[in-house]
């Protein structure tokens, strides 16, 4: 991005499962860098905090609310950066559960955006698409899955946003991962194309071995000029960061 504009960090990160802990701790190595870097915004994967899912029962398991302990816990353990940072979880609310990403403040809540479109069982479809600011910069997200619908991109830029924030999680089965390896960025080349806005990214990367089938994410984390051109993104299959310039 150029001058003026919101100096964003996207993080391609390793999964971590049902390891608050650990999460935290690689948060706070992050967060301490971005701080370093002058990084006035981050964005981590889809359910990062404590690991994505698509089984209803790991997703309850795993689901908790905006007001519990193990969420006042982030909130207190991450309270010390400047840098504002995107976190997706499974948020148990009252009408279900949502695959959700929040916008944390230096130890507040600033809003939680719901997915719109989700592909996890049990998980209840969001209706709202909140819009967020950042040193006078408007900013919404979509999660994964809603890249694929043209108009949840386009109600967060009619609000006046002017980026588009992407948490992924590309892990699938190895023929489904290899469709998706550019659709997932063609995708979101043609939203930045359609609202005129910065699109930025975030994704998991590695391979999971489990006894029903092994996955695999090659990791589509990136930064998108409003004309789809790729401006920075993390190498396929390795762990790291892109920063806007």
């Amino acid at each position: 991005m150029t001058t003026n504009k919101i100096r964003i960090a996207a993080f391609q990160r390793y999964p971590v499962f049902d390891d608050l802990q650990a999460t935290i701790a690689q948060l706070h190595t992050d967060l301490q860098w971005c701080q370093e870097q002058g990084v006035e915004l981050a964005l981590f994967p889809e359910c990062y905090l404590l690991g994505y899912s698509s089984d209803a029962q790991t997703i309850a398991r795993r689901a908790f609310a905006i007001d519990s302990p193990v969420f006042k816990q982030v909130l207190q353990e991450l309270s010390a950066f400047n840098t504002d940072f995107i976190l997706g979880f499974f948020e148990q609310r009252v009408a279900g559960i949502y695959n959700s990403a929040a916008v944390l403040r230096q130890g507040q809540l600033m809003g939680v955006y719901a997915k719109q479109y989700p592909n996890e069982r049990g998980v209840v479809a969001g209706n709202a698409s909140p819009v967020f600011e950042k040193s006078g910069y408007t900013y919404g997200i979509n999660i994964c899955n809603d890249a694929n619908y043209p108009a949840c991109a386009a109600e967060l830029s009619q609000q006046g946003a002017r980026l588009l924030c992407y948490p992924l999680n590309n892990m699938l089965a190895p023929a489904t991962a290899e469709k998706w390896r550019s659709k997932s960025l063609d995708n979101l080349r043609q939203r930045a194309i359609e609202t005129g806005c910065w699109v930025v990214s975030a994704d998991v990367v590695g391979t999971l071995a489990s006894s029903h089938e092994d996955k695999i994410s090659h990791g589509c984390t990136c930064i998108i000029a409003p004309d789809g051109s790729i401006v920075a993104r993390v190498a396929e299959g390795r762990a790291g960061v892109v920063v806007s310039i």
